[in-house]
């Protein structure tokens, strides 16, 4: 306690909070008489710690090439080697148009939607999450037939944000940097490419209510989600920066894509030469010639296609393709599987010949890279049952029988190092 000149006692008081010194734990005395507590010196590491963390959320990153980009992509992501092209740089210049800054010339550089075209089980949510995962910003998926237009029974557009916000931990500032992928845009699509006079809630009205987000709003979000009322709190999230990569399959597109080129190239061609033309091509050379208008004609409104300009098409996926992707991943399905069985200590083999069966399997259902894992699953449900309560196997190993008819895996029990039965 300090004493006044007079000799009576001084209280010493903390200059920020005018606590005094037998109310908190420690005075730190500065210059000119002035002390500061405990209590405030928390406080203001915490305002700091705060700060700097938001400052560093938004400082320009350092940010990979889209060199960089694809390379990462190629470890997940097997063959679709034109879109991943296509998405490193729709991406790399979309995060630069973000931290650009500001000149003299006053030029401002739009944002760029991405539209991933091609069939199901071709990767396209698989290289839209690789993607978000790699440049670390938050990322959600939405379904877009789940969508209804405001006051409909459904989901509310702006409800795609509520999630992008529980991907970020409700850090707003990074998940208005965020990536959101929007799957099965083209179920949204009005049936017929006039405009209805009728109400089309889940088509046409989704996709109106997009059109504001895609390009850049401040959209008032429900924090749980869930239909909007006036007494709710809302949080306020700008969708500038946010990028949205929309998704669909498309079918049909190519006889649309096939019908204009054949016009332009033919004349007015017979259906069944167009029909030739698209036996002679395959479906993703004729989708990487989709035009505006033949997105239009599809059931997309125009103001829609003019929020996606970059247009992305996966290659449908042949047995080779398949292959790789069951083996050379990073994450790859036998991968994982080899490690589930190896915390039995058991060894997990392929035979040969029986990867090439699981690829035609999924080749013959039409479900693409998505079916493989339903294949191996179904074939390997008896044995995974088993093999915990069996202290002596060493090895099961899946044959082609086993994948093509459907045969109990072999199982070796005994000596780890014993020879292979032939396939």
């Amino acid at each position: 306690m300090k004493r006044r000149q007079n000799g009576s006692p001084q209280m010493i008081k903390c200059s920020f909070c005018a606590r005094g010194q037998d109310e908190v734990a420690k005075l730190v005395a500065g210059p000119n008489s002035v002390y500061i507590c405990n209590e405030c010196i928390k406080l203001c590491n915490d305002i700091l710690e705060g700060e700097l963390m938001d400052e560093a959320a938004l400082a320009p990153p350092e940010f990979p090439k889209p060199l960089e980009i694809k390379d990462h992509l190629d470890q997940y992501v097997i063959g679709q080697n034109d879109a991943k092209v296509a998405l490193s740089v729709a991406v790399y210049n979309h995060y630069k148009r973000i931290h650009q800054k500001t000149g003299r010339d006053g030029i401002a550089i739009d944002k760029s939607n991405i539209l991933l075209i091609g069939n199901t089980g071709t990767g396209k949510t698989l290289l839209a999450h690789t993607l978000a995962k790699f440049l670390n910003v938050p990322f959600a998926i939405a379904d877009a037939t789940a969508l209804t237009e405001a006051g409909y029974v459904g989901e509310d557009v702006e409800n795609i944000l509520v999630r992008l916000l529980q991907a970020a931990d409700y850090n707003i500032p990074a998940a208005e940097q965020g990536i959101i992928y929007i799957d099965e845009i083209d179920k949204v699509g009005r049936k017929g490419g006039n405009p209805s006079i009728t109400r089309d809630v889940s088509g046409e009205g989704v996709q109106q209510a997009l059109l504001k987000i895609l390009e850049g709003t401040v959209a008032n979000v429900p924090p749980q989600g869930g239909r909007k009322h006036p007494q709710q709190k809302y949080l306020e999230v700008n969708t500038r920066n946010i990028l949205f990569i929309c998704g669909g399959a498309f079918e049909g597109l190519e006889k649309i894509v096939t019908r204009r080129v054949g016009q332009g190239t033919l004349g007015f061609a017979r259906e069944e030469e167009q029909g030739d033309l698209r036996r002679r091509l395959k479906r993703g050379e004729i989708l990487s010639q989709v035009e505006p208008q033949d997105l239009q004609k599809y059931g997309l409104i125009p103001e829609l296609i003019g929020r996606l300009p970059v247009n992305v098409q996966t290659e449908e996926l042949d047995r080779q393709s398949m292959v790789r992707i069951l083996t050379e991943p990073r994450n790859a399905l036998t991968k994982q599987f080899q490690k589930l069985l190896d915390m039995e200590n058991v060894e997990l083999v392929f035979a040969p010949g029986a990867l090439e069966a699981i690829a035609d399997e999924a080749i013959s259902r039409g479900t693409g890279a998505r079916g493989l894992r339903s294949i191996i699953e179904a074939r390997m449900r008896d044995v995974m049952f088993e093999i915990p309560s069996q202290e002596d196997v060493r090895r099961v190993v899946i044959t082609r029988d086993t994948i093509v008819e459907g045969a109990y895996p072999e199982v070796i029990s005994g000596d780890p190092d014993a020879d292979l039965k032939e396939a």
